[in-house]
């Protein structure tokens, strides 16, 4: 086999993802689909579900350091299969990407990386937990207790990470839907992670300190084809209560949205589409093209009535799927930090 051969068959995987997130409302035949009512079963649910179109392991985290100067971190790999199932070497279908990032009141630093499966270069290991590309990993005995490390040309970061409160299933007991059509996604997330750690940066090393978030996710067919891209946010209240809640925005204008108010004592209440709204207050010019960077976000079941403010409204994720992913800051009828993820900005 030729370099150029070689060059192909490793990258054609990889042009697919190009289609950018709107992609996954594309069908999904062959592939198994998410159910109400599921059944999780620890530690195995933490590994990876070949059967299933696609998956991520995301963690964002707040920080600050010995100063108060915030910053924001970000670690996800994501899974993408080909057809359903796996194999060994070359034969698996599935895929593997990572996205790694920090996030300073003045810079943002993004880089990404790729692998095969079937390989060892990158992969999941539920007991004792591990999930690694490359050099870049999340490992410790349990999900409970990790360390955290990534690099790319301009950073790097180790961190540890301590769990200080239960899993959270979003949605219906971690059946969430994301259209009126019943598209849906297994989710749950370890929202009380304590973090601490250093990042190094093109000025030096940073020792900070904060909370971070993981959202664990899978599905084969999480958007309907009338979807464009969303708007997620999780926001941490300095009450200790907690909030997540996206928006689905639809080529019609009309928005689907979903939400969950998670207690400082791990409780949860799932809110049903139209509960939750964020309004764009304030756009930011950034990669050629306009993305709202300040938002108004609503629960009024909850008396949520808040400004969410991007730390650095120039956080794009400059990658093979662009999108926008940064810390934000929160004023109102609560205060905190949190993080905003935005795809499908064109």
């Amino acid at each position: 086999m030729n370099a150029r051969v070689l060059f192909l068959v490793f990258l054609w995987p990889f042009a697919a993802l190009a289609q950018g997130f709107a992609g996954l409302g594309t069908d999904a035949e062959g592939f198994a689909i998410p159910q109400p009512d599921p059944v999780f079963d620890f530690p195995a649910d933490h590994g990876p579900h070949p059967d299933y179109r696609i998956e991520w392991w995301y963690l964002t985290a707040n920080l600050t350091d010995a100063e108060g100067t915030a910053y924001g971190l970000q670690w996800t790999l994501f899974r993408s299969a080909l057809a359903p199932g796996d194999a060994d070497g070359w034969q698996s279908p599935q895929v593997w990407f990572a996205h790694a990032a920090v996030t300073t009141p003045d810079a943002h630093f993004a880089t990404e990386r790729f692998a095969r499966g079937g390989t060892g270069v990158a992969g999941i290991e539920a007991e004792p937990f591990r999930a690694w590309i490359d050099e870049w990993v999340m490992e410790g005995p349990t999900l409970d207790a990790v360390t955290l490390r990534a690099q790319g040309p301009e950073f790097s970061y180790d961190m540890a990470l301590e769990a200080r409160g239960p899993l959270v299933f979003q949605g219906q007991d971690g059946f969430s839907v994301k259209s009126a059509d019943g598209q849906a996604s297994y989710y749950y997330s370890q929202p009380f992670y304590d973090i601490a750690g250093t990042l190094l940066l093109p000025g030096g090393p940073v020792d900070v300190t904060g909370r971070a978030w993981l959202d664990r996710e899978w599905s084969s067919q999480p958007l309907s084809d009338n979807q464009t891209g969303w708007d997620w946010f999780s926001l941490s209240f300095d009450s200790g209560d907690k909030m997540m809640g996206f928006q689905l925005r639809q080529r019609d204008g009309t928005r689907f949205s979903a939400s969950t108010w998670i207690g400082a004592d791990g409780s949860t209440t799932a809110y049903p589409d139209g509960a939750f709204v964020a309004e764009p207050l304030e756009m930011t010019s950034v990669a050629g093209r306009d993305v709202p960077t300040t938002w108004r976000v609503r629960l009024p079941d909850r008396g949520v009535h808040a400004r969410v403010e991007a730390l650095n409204g120039q956080a794009w994720m400059p990658l093979t799927i662009p999108y926008w992913e940064g810390p934000v800051r929160i004023s109102g009828s609560h205060v905190g930090v949190g993080y905003l993820e935005m795809t499908g900005y064109e």
